[in-house]
């Protein structure tokens, strides 16, 4: 099976030592956002664990624990954008993201590292002109460490208006545009763009508008194929396979102002303060009343053909 980690927070950045924890002792668990009572269990095996998959801004903090993965199969997206503070507060520098994006592709293989650009808006500062400045730098800087770039443009759900009122959609126009010099700047050093939920109207341009976490990227990132259930995607859009996600919503503290899975920054600090990194929730911990329910779970490794190909 396939445990996600980053649709709801970012836990090699912020929760690394809570994850290790996990790790060791083998089980994890997950409150269901929409009904807090229903806990899900997982253990934290590589008999039934084939694959884990992170979402970050900043994997270094992973980096002292990463003997503890080696036997599982990974694959990693980080995120590194060419915005400033004043959009990700408290993202690192990203010099240094840079050198740790290629200490994690040397880690875990160029198959199991991928770049994130996204999302894409425009603004006064951060013009069209601009994204495509560091768009080029950031891709050079990664050239044979991954193959793959994955781009979107910002949507507006309501806590991005919430916490971001000033932005505005990207214009169709804009999109093409941007898009078209990506995919252009992205060949230039061996990487194929991949569009996040945009539909196929960068198609023809040559980017791979079929998904970005898709069960073929998680087979070439283990070198396995996998026999998995069918699952829907997170959205209408969206290709992506996505399942058990052991994050928790409002306990990123990046505070990036378009981020999705946050609420206000004063709901973010109040949940993070309920971590405990010796628990086996993310936030707080067993409570009266719970439904545990221990999920059942097995490799989905097809025996019969071990080496995808």
């Amino acid at each position: 099976m396939i445990i996600n980690t980053g649709q709801r927070t970012d836990i090699p950045a912020f929760y690394a030592k809570w994850f290790s924890n996990r790790l060791k002792e083998g089980v994890v668990c997950v409150r269901n956002p929409y009904d807090p009572k229903q806990v899900s269990r997982y253990r934290l095996d590589p008999a039934v664990v084939d694959v884990i998959g992170f979402c970050t801004k900043n994997p270094a903090p992973m980096f002292p624990y990463m003997d503890l993965l080696k036997d599982y199969g990974q694959y990693w997206f980080v995120t590194l954008t060419g915005y400033g503070r004043d959009i990700e507060p408290n993202v690192p520098d990203k010099h240094r993201l840079l050198t740790d994006f290629r200490r994690l592709s040397d880690i875990v293989g160029i198959h199991a590292a991928s770049w994130r650009y996204d999302p894409v808006f425009i603004t006064e500062r951060y013009t069209a002109e601009y994204h495509l400045r560091a768009f080029e730098q950031i891709a050079a800087a990664l050239d044979g460490y991954t193959e793959t770039a994955v781009i979107s443009f910002i949507d507006l759900y309501p806590k991005v208006r919430r916490n971001f009122p000033e932005v505005r959609e990207v214009t169709k126009e804009q999109r093409l545009m941007l898009g078209r010099a990506f995919i252009e700047i992205a060949a230039s050093h061996g990487m194929t763009v991949r569009p996040c939920a945009e539909g196929d109207e960068l198609a023809a341009y040559g980017a791979d508008c079929s998904g970005c976490m898709k069960i073929s990227d998680y087979e070439k990132a283990i070198g396995k194929k996998l026999n998995v259930p069918k699952m829907k995607g997170a959205r209408a859009e969206c290709a992506c396979y996505l399942s058990c996600d052991i994050g928790a919503y409002n306990t990123c503290k990046h505070l990036c102002r378009y981020c999705y899975a946050n609420a206000e920054p004063e709901k973010v600090l109040a949940e993070s303060r309920r971590h405990d990194p010796d628990s086996p929730f993310l936030v707080g911990n067993y409570e009266d009343g719970d439904r545990i329910h221990d999920v059942p779970q097995k490799s989905w490794i097809d025996a019969q053909e071990s080496f995808f190909l």
